[in-house]
């Protein structure tokens, strides 16, 4: 891949710098190159505390060259020196400093892709942070405010949520054909951008259980999902459904479909997590950008002991590369 990618810092109290550290211990020489986008003050002292050997190379730009020798470090600077498990407001600015760079190299096309580390929303917000998180944030410096649709993936399963991050009650309240057709439309479109997939197959859930059964266990699929999967196909997208959500994520039915739509957020992150929490990617698609993440948040309880494992890091990089390559017709997508 010709142009690199940048990974941002996430909450420097957290996990975030760590496993940027060991993933470039374990991509040089043969992964994809990124550059970090971070405080190179503190990356010594951490890479010592976790027993990983480093050597740094400062950049003023999106520039991997030397890679293989050095991690190339854009540096973004901390208000206040990190500690390991102890957020500080203080530091809020470097973190959205860190995205916002990150997010605008990759709308200039300097960059490949942008992969995020975990950061703390609470400390976001009492710092100010206007956002719900990551994912809303991107979507407005994007200036697609609206359009944004979380995808979870793993080599077993990809999946969307229609509603996210509500209670389940305010989730069933919420959804409608719109949003349903909103994510569908935008994880076809997606499947066939950043996945090279010629001809993507959509299921889509149930909202009850065995998809309703016929109106008594629940009018929703038959009379909200059902005729939305029936507008989908008219577009000449492949959806099938209403799938009964028990059976649809074994693994006789997996194979039968590139991407379940989910109609909340737990029906879709279990059975990925359940699968493969290790190799999970968080990607925002509806972006003009590639922007992944790892599947797991700071863990602040076990920051700066060396616990951290960076495979879901390592795994939402190897996905952001494949996207890009994606993008461009490059051939190993």
């Amino acid at each position: 891949m010709a142009l690199p990618l940048a990974l941002t810092m996430g909450d420097p109290a957290g996990i975030g710098g760590e496993l940027s550290i060991r993933a470039w211990a374990a991509l040089r020489g043969h992964g994809p190159k990124f550059v970090l986008l971070d405080d190179p003050a503190r990356l010594p002292a951490l890479a010592n505390a976790i027993g990983v050997p480093l050597k740094l190379r400062i950049v003023n730009g999106p520039d991997a060259s030397g890679f293989d020798d050095a991690l190339p470090v854009l540096p973004i600077p901390l208000a206040t020196p990190a500690r390991p498990g102890h957020p500080d407001g203080a530091n809020a600015a470097a973190v959205i400093a860190s995205i916002d760079r990150a997010a605008r190299l990759a709308l200039s096309g300097e960059i490949g892709g942008m992969i995020t580390n975990p950061i703390s929303k609470a400390t976001l917000y009492g710092a100010g942070f206007a956002h719900p998180g990551h994912t809303e944030f991107l979507a407005a410096l994007c200036n697609v405010p609206g359009q944004e649709v979380m995808m979870l993936a793993s080599p077993e399963l990809r999946v969307v949520p229609v509603t996210v991050h509500l209670s389940l009650r305010d989730a069933l309240a919420r959804l409608t054909p719109a949003l349903i057709l909103h994510a569908a439309r935008t994880t076809h479109a997606a499947l066939k951008r950043d996945f090279a997939i010629a001809s993507p197959r959509l299921a889509i859930a149930g909202l009850n259980p065995h998809a309703g059964e016929q109106g008594a266990l629940g009018a929703e699929d038959a009379e909200m999902i059902a005729p939305t999967i029936a507008t989908l196909r008219a577009e000449g997208i492949d959806a099938t459904g209403p799938w009964p959500p028990d059976t649809m994520f074994t693994a006789r039915a997996r194979p039968t479909f590139d991407a379940a739509i989910c109609m909340y957020h737990d029906q879709a992150l279990i059975p990925l997590k359940t699968l493969d929490m290790d190799h999970g990617v968080n990607i925002t698609i509806g972006l003009p950008i590639v922007r992944t993440s790892p599947d797991h948040g700071t863990a602040f309880a076990i920051a700066g002991t060396g616990q951290a494992d960076p495979t879901s890091l390592i795994a939402a990089i190897d996905m952001a590369a494949r996207m890009a390559r994606a993008r461009t017709g490059e051939a190993g997508a």
